[in-house]
């Protein structure tokens, strides 16, 4: 007779015996990727996470590519914090305190799993919230395009989900998001070609982060486009070495023999063009991606 009182109450999505009225720590996922890194989802999992007051929520860094958790300032827009800026404190360090105040600028500082993405690591970032409402937080480094929403209830409100409960639902979305990326790179390669190498493939939901095609064969005097054509992740394609800021162009794309030349940020819907007038093979490199792995090849024959 117990077990069939107790099983109900175990499966019913309730996540405390108490009716929820302990305080407890509630994780969110920021970000995730193939085994490979080639693919890189653009989401905070869950998105949506309900909580009480005088809960707290750990976001962890589940991604090679930086992300932030940040909460605006009562007036501020997330339209007006781009581009993203990796060089001004207030996007890539900690800012506000250890309990959100509802109406501050506060923020994670770069978000990332592995050491060597170019921003001191921050794998986790925890935020208590004393009081009741619905806070919404973005992403600085993709904008609009990366928000989720921590939902407060008040203290002692029944949780309409238990923590495995959401971490099954993020495992199903990661699959989902690998998915939607593979898709996009053979989409990508069908439109691709020894002339037109195409900076990554996003849509909002995974990443690309490979040059496809990442080696193309052309001959001197002929030009290849690197297209960005995401809807939110920056590129860079820089031959040579590596300039200290990759942000401004450098160098001349339409005389191109060798050495440093840099096509500045390539945000979304841009292309950069390059004319080879010296037969050789040029080793080229996002910047902002290049330790996932998005490097590529022009091989320029007589």
């Amino acid at each position: 007779m117990l077990l069939a009182l107790v099983l109900p109450v175990a499966l019913s999505g309730t996540a405390a015996a108490d009716g929820g009225k302990s305080s407890r720590t509630w994780t969110v996922q920021v970000g995730s990727e193939s085994s490979d890194q080639a693919i890189q989802g653009m989401s905070f999992l869950p998105r949506n996470i309900y909580i009480n007051a005088g809960d707290e929520v750990t976001w962890e860094a589940n991604s090679a590519e930086i992300h932030t958790v940040t909460f605006l300032a009562a007036g501020q827009t997330i339209e007006s914090t781009q581009p993203f800026n990796p060089f001004s404190p207030l996007y890539v360090s900690k800012q506000g305190g250890t309990s959100y105040d509802g109406h501050s600028y506060y923020n994670s500082g770069v978000m990332s799993n592995v050491s060597n993405s170019g921003f001191a690591e921050v794998s986790s970032y925890t935020l208590k919230f004393p009081d009741a409402g619905d806070f919404t937080y973005y992403c600085l480094v993709h904008g609009a395009g990366q928000k989720g929403i921590v939902h407060v209830r008040a203290k002692g409100t029944e949780y309409p989900f238990t923590q495995e409960q959401y971490n099954n639902r993020v495992e199903r979305a990661e699959r989902a998001i690998i998915r939607d990326g593979y898709k996009q790179w053979s989409e990508a390669r069908e439109q691709a070609d020894d002339n037109t190498v195409f900076a990554g493939a996003d849509d909002g939901v995974a990443m690309v982060m490979r040059f496809i095609e990442p080696k193309v064969v052309i001959h001197v005097g002929e030009k290849v486009s690197f297209v960005n054509n995401g809807m939110g992740a920056p590129h860079t394609v820089t031959f040579g070495a590596e300039p200290a800021n990759p942000l401004p162009p450098l160098g001349d794309p339409t005389n191109y023999t060798g050495g440093q030349l840099n096509s500045g940020i390539l945000l979304p819907g841009a292309t950069f063009t390059v004319t080879f007038n010296k037969a050789g093979v040029y080793d080229y490199i996002c910047a902002l991606h290049d330790y996932m792995g998005m490097v590529g090849k022009v091989v320029v024959e007589e």
